[in-house]
């Protein structure tokens, strides 16, 4: 995984909460930083790919790893 600006683990939680701690998460980074969240909700994966689309910010990595499923996204 590339490097990234701040970290959110969304373990534990299920939609819609992901998606809104990112979206409170990157309203506090600046233009070109990137978040990198960690949630176990496998419809994360979905909600972070329409997220990032309709927010305008680029998801840069979407994986699973050991049951997690970690997400880069760039503030756009």
């Amino acid at each position: 995984m590339a490097n990234w600006d701040e970290e959110l683990d969304a373990s534990g939680l299920n939609c819609p909460l992901p998606i809104l701690r990112a979206k409170k998460a990157l309203a506090g980074l600046g233009s070109g930083k990137v978040l990198h969240i960690i949630a176990t909700d496998p419809g994360s994966v979905k909600d972070f790919e329409a997220f990032a689309k309709q927010t305008g910010n680029a998801l840069l990595e979407s994986k699973e790893e050991g049951g997690k499923f970690h997400f880069l996204i760039k503030k756009a």
